[in-house]
């Protein structure tokens, strides 16, 4: 009875545990499946994570790149760029806050604040705009510059002033364009085409440019407005006589400012009347955006909104002749004498370089003529009768006549000296004479000078065994530039024009301006120094040699040559003698408000500052830029997905220490399918891994056994040794996680491998599948035991290497970037292989980093190993990723 007693009683317990027992799996089973998705979710955030913070890093390359000054670049740049560098981060600290929950948030707070540092750069700040839409000549006065522009203030100035003769005029000024722009929110619509153009492109550049001059002359001059414009026409035909016609040029604020000339950028009209004065208006505004000037503010770092465009209105002077005038000579600092190009009729067919102009050079002291040439002048503009210019052709001797007297270039001679006194420069004067003989200035501001050291070279001079093309012309822009040959005859080849080129073309018309940012040199059949095309070719620093005929014709399209444009000839191919005297181009970006702007916007973005992990400042309320929240989300999401495992005692999930025989220990995560089968234990071993991006890489790791450190001579050691003193994150006693660990985290298709070997870190992620448009790799690679300028080196080597298998790499001080995109799987793996053969073998090559002897030697060693063994699988030789130095039947 009691043992009856006893054994149901164990029965009943028997049940309960087995109740309990079948629940607690339940539990656990319920628990595993949870933190599966759990995980699913992390990982889901950690790769959205990843992706922003390599798009975050690319957009701040670009901004760094740019601040190089190799490429032009405005205002909608840095804002598209800031932008996205803001939204990119911005959901770096949101998927940081998806794997951590509130852990971070203070993140939030630092990021706001720099976002307002960065907005406050970017705020527009407008210019005082007056209280005149339309002023007349008498009542400008210099210190108007903002609301006329300094062209027309320089006009007003001389009429005003110096007293030196200008036709009666008015200025339709800033405060008018304002209103014009606002009264048809032209403004919105103009940054939102702009925002979305890629201005880098001539093509499209020259569509929007379109585009934005048809919407600008579609729109309507506000009437009050209009009506003004029309009563200050009035006065002018009062003061002068009925029906009075005059001429309208742009006064753009900036234009005509010492070092930003914008000449022949913007649209002048001429011969004018009441009836068209509205719409000829709306031409000169609407030439803000041309392709000349637009390109024309990208190279020179103008922002778009500090161009407010104001327009002159003057008195029309039917010249007998006219032209430009130079108070000292534009290619040589040192000449003081008065240097003038003359044509027949208006002085548009010396700025336009239609025509080969008269030269006359002026002494200084004597006011004397020391040198005059008389070219032979085809043709002249002349105003209609009723409105507009019209081109004729000179018949008769008079083509071969000389535009002015003596004495009418003296006296132009002495108001140039008079002008340059009074501004206490050397000027650019544009002037005209009329039947009459009375002399008119129609424009004055600073001229653009160039100092060459060391072209005395003599016109004319072959150099030995060079072949001559052409010689002869003018010197419109001293220098020398040598290119393949590419004929200009029209706006569709402007279009195919190739950056490096030599420009060759008929005439050196403004039009062909926006190619100067991309020409070796410039050559024309026609021009002068005068002309608006030689002003800008000096300003950028272009050779151009004008004047040659018939060059069009001797030169062929893709035919290297070498332009020498002081010495007026034209070589055959490359001649090194002549480049080896080359001037470097200026970077005409650099002091630009443009790139000022860039300048104060990267110092909120691109610094980093966050450099240790394990310092106490690694935290949210350090980050003082948008590299340093980048930097602290990345190292912490890693931390996070790493830690996921063992902070929820999920063995399944937990990092495991790999099999190898190479002498560094090897983590890995299994992210979600990078394992054959599950792993209950510590250890993993490779034949369980089945990771594409993990294996290609294993096979770079152990493809070649490393040999140990280089020989170190004397100085690599002492620079070792003063690192290591001087550098407490070189001190191998630090408690660094990454000091003695190298962590994977793998799926079958995705790696992030966080290495430090040595004194240097490496990271590597990539994704590799079949499906090419998805795939990249990212590699990092900095810092080292040396000092600096080997470590430098050292990262110079690395990138070099990379870049000759394909890869596009950036170096930063001591650091290496590189990545591979959109290409097969089998490209990505092979690319893969590489990284972890370098990874291994570049390990303390910095301490011999200033010897070029064993630079030299390691480059052929690691490339003839890169390609015989670690690339041998794709081409015939399987390379086995276990390691055979390794037993999988022991563990370590």
């Amino acid at each position: 009875m009691k043992r009856d007693r006893k054994n149901n009683m164990a029965g009943v317990v028997e049940r309960i545990r087995n109740v309990f027992s079948r629940r607690k799996k339940e539990r656990e089973s319920l628990n595993i499946h949870e933190l599966r998705v759990a995980f699913t979710s992390r990982y889901h955030n950690f790769k959205l994570l990843l992706t922003a913070n390599n798009k975050a890093l690319e957009i701040m390359s670009d901004l760094e790149k740019a601040l190089e000054g190799n490429q032009t670049f405005g205002m909608s740049f840095i804002r598209s760029n800031c932008t996205a560098v803001l939204v990119n981060v911005f959901r770096m600290i949101k998927n940081l806050d998806e794997l951590a929950p509130g852990k971070y948030s203070e993140l939030y707070n630092s990021f706001k604040q720099i976002q307002e540092q960065i907005n406050a750069v970017l705020a527009y700040k407008k210019h005082a705009l007056g209280d005149s839409p339309v002023i007349p000549l008498e009542s400008i006065t210099a210190d108007m510059v903002d609301q006329v522009g300094s062209k027309m203030a320089n006009v007003a100035e001389i009429k005003n002033k110096i007293h030196i003769p200008v036709p009666s005029g008015f200025v339709i000024s800033a405060l008018a364009y304002d209103r014009f722009v606002q009264y048809n929110d032209l403004q919105t619509e103009i940054d939102r085409r702009i925002q979305a153009a890629d201005t880098e492109k001539i093509n499209d550049l020259y569509t929007l440019t379109s585009d934005i001059q048809q919407l600008i002359m579609r729109s309507t001059v506000p009437p009050d407005l209009e009506n003004e414009i029309l009563e200050a026409y009035r006065q002018v035909e009062a003061a002068t006589y009925p029906d009075v016609k005059v001429s309208l040029r742009s006064s753009a604020l900036g234009e005509d400012a010492a070092g930003t000339t914008f000449a022949g950028q913007f649209r002048t009209v001429l011969n004018v009347g009441a009836e068209h004065l509205i719409d000829a208006y709306k031409e000169v505004v609407a030439s803000k955006y041309g392709l000349p000037a637009v390109s024309y503010r990208l190279a020179r770092g103008i922002p778009d909104e500090d161009v407010a465009m104001c327009v002159g209105s003057m008195e029309m002077v039917d010249a007998q002749a006219g032209g430009v005038m130079y108070s000292s000579n534009p290619l040589n600092i040192r000449d003081r004498s008065i240097f003038i190009d003359a044509v027949w009729g208006l002085p548009k067919a010396v700025v336009d370089g239609n025509v080969a102009p008269d030269e006359y050079v002026i002494s200084r002291d004597a006011l004397e003529v020391i040198r005059k040439e008389i070219k032979q002048k085809e043709l002249e503009f002349k105003c209609l009768p009723d409105e507009g210019v019209c081109r004729m052709e000179i018949a008769g001797e008079k083509a071969g006549l000389p535009c002015l007297t003596d004495e009418q270039a003296k006296m132009l001679a002495s108001m140039a000296i008079i002008l340059e006194d009074y501004y206490g420069s050397p000027q650019d004067i544009e002037w005209a004479v009329t039947a009459n003989n009375s002399i008119y200035i129609l424009q004055c501001r600073p001229l653009q000078q160039m100092d060459v050291p060391g072209k005395e070279q003599v016109p004319g001079i072959e150099l030995e065994n060079e072949t001559v093309l052409a010689r002869g012309g003018i010197t419109a822009s001293s220098g020398v530039g040598t290119g393949p040959v590419f004929i200009v005859r029209n706006d569709v080849d402007k279009l195919k024009f190739p950056s490096g080129s030599v420009l060759v073309t008929a005439q050196s018309l403004p039009r062909w301006a926006p190619l100067l940012s991309q020409a070796a040199a410039v050559v024309t059949e026609l021009g002068g120094v005068a002309g608006h095309l030689a002003n800008v070719a000096r300003e950028f620093s272009v050779p151009a040699l004008f004047g040659i005929p018939d060059v069009t014709n001797l030169l062929k399209n893709g035919d290297v040559i070498t332009v020498d444009s002081d010495g007026r000839t034209v070589y055959a191919g490359c001649v090194n003698s002549l480049l080896d005297r080359k001037i470097p181009k200026k970077n005409l970006m650099e002091g630009s408000p443009v790139y000022e702007t860039l300048q104060a916007v990267t110092a909120h973005i691109t610094p980093l500052n966050l450099l240790d992990p394990d310092s106490t400042d690694f935290h949210p309320r350090k980050c003082e830029t948008l590299h340093d929240i980048t930097r602290f989300c990345h190292e912490k999401s890693v931390h996070e997905m790493f830690n996921f495992g063992k902070e929820h005692h999920f063995s399944e999930r937990s990092s495991k220490q790999l099999v190898c025989h190479v002498p560094m220990q090897w983590w890995i995560i299994n992210l979600d399918d990078g394992f054959k089968e599950d792993v209950e234990g510590k250890f993993v071993h490779l034949d369980n891994i089945i990771s594409i991006p993990m294996i290609a890489l294993w096979k770079g790791v152990i493809s070649v056994p490393w040999e140990g450190p280089p020989p170190v001579d004397a100085g690599g050691l002492m620079s070792v040794m003063l690192q290591a003193t001087t550098n407490p994150a070189l001190d191998p006693a630090m408690s660094s996680p990454y000091a003695a660990r190298n962590y994977f985290m793998i799926s079958k298709n995705f790696l992030s491998l966080s290495s430090r070997f040595g004194f240097h870190f490496s990271t590597v992620e990539a994704l590799v599948s079949d499906r090419a448009a998805e795939n990249y790799i990212s590699f990092s690679f900095k810092g080292g035991a040396a000092d600096m300028p080997r470590r430098v080196r050292r990262a110079m080597f690395v990138a070099n290497i990379l870049e000759r298998f394909g890869f596009r790499t950036e170096v930063k001080k001591d650091s290496s970037f590189a990545r591979v995109e959109g290409m097969d799987q089998s490209y990505m793996e092979d690319s893969l292989k590489i990284l972890g053969y370098l990874i291994i073998h570049t390990r303390q090559l910095d301490m011999v980093m200033n010897n070029d002897a064993s630079i030299a030697k390691y480059r052929t060693k690691i490339i003839k190993d890169i390609e015989s063994v670690v690339l041998a699988d794709g081409r015939g030789n399987e390379i086995d990723c276990k390691d055979p130095n390794v037993s999988t039947e022991n563990s370590p």
